[in-house]
């Protein structure tokens, strides 16, 4: 199990943390844990030190990106496990199909006006997706305890399906590339 980032920095679990005051304990804990500020201590002392700038720099690195905060958050509550392959609900898998289909057309006959037709669809899907989500993300901390596995259930729906979707634009930007 990794280390709880946010308690290493006093913050309450969250999907939108208070980001000037994660930069300024990130900045804080740096002054505090710098290797270079230890160099006439004990060896031990030195390690440790290291170990917790490391640390730092981790958890900062996680907790600063949306993205990366909603995978450890989600790893955190069991919900999402590296290397397994993650189930998406049957009905998106259902409207996808449409996408990767015109998307194979695409790959054979890469038309300006049909990648552009799919950036679109996928770009309006994404922000669907955004819109639908923000109000469990922003109000998750204020939840009763008892509702969280819900909402963390809609927010790794919404994680998978964001990745699904963030590869479908990958794929579109390199056909866009190529024509």
């Amino acid at each position: 199990m990794s280390p709880d980032y946010f308690a290493f920095y006093g913050l309450p679990h969250s999907f939108r943390p208070d980001e000037a005051a994660l930069k300024r304990l990130y900045y804080a804990k740096s002054r505090e844990t710098h290797p270079d500020f230890h160099a006439t201590t004990s060896p031990e002392n030195q390690a440790e030190m290291l170990r917790q700038a490391t640390l730092n720099t981790d958890a900062y690195r996680t907790l600063s990106d949306p993205d990366k905060r909603m995978a450890y958050l989600l790893r955190t509550h069991g919900l999402l496990e590296e290397g397994k392959q993650e189930q998406l609900p049957p009905d998106f898998l259902m409207d996808m199909m449409d996408l990767n289909e015109e998307l194979m057309e695409l790959e054979t006959d890469a038309d300006p006006a049909g990648i552009a037709k799919v950036a679109a669809e996928v770009t309006a899907l994404a922000d669907t997706l955004d819109a639908g989500i923000e109000p469990v993300l922003a109000g998750y901390e204020q939840l009763p305890t008892d509702h969280h596995p819900a909402a963390l259930q809609q927010i790794r729906t919404y994680y998978l399906k964001k990745r699904y979707l963030l590869r479908i634009q990958q794929q579109v930007a390199t056909f866009a590339a190529r024509s």
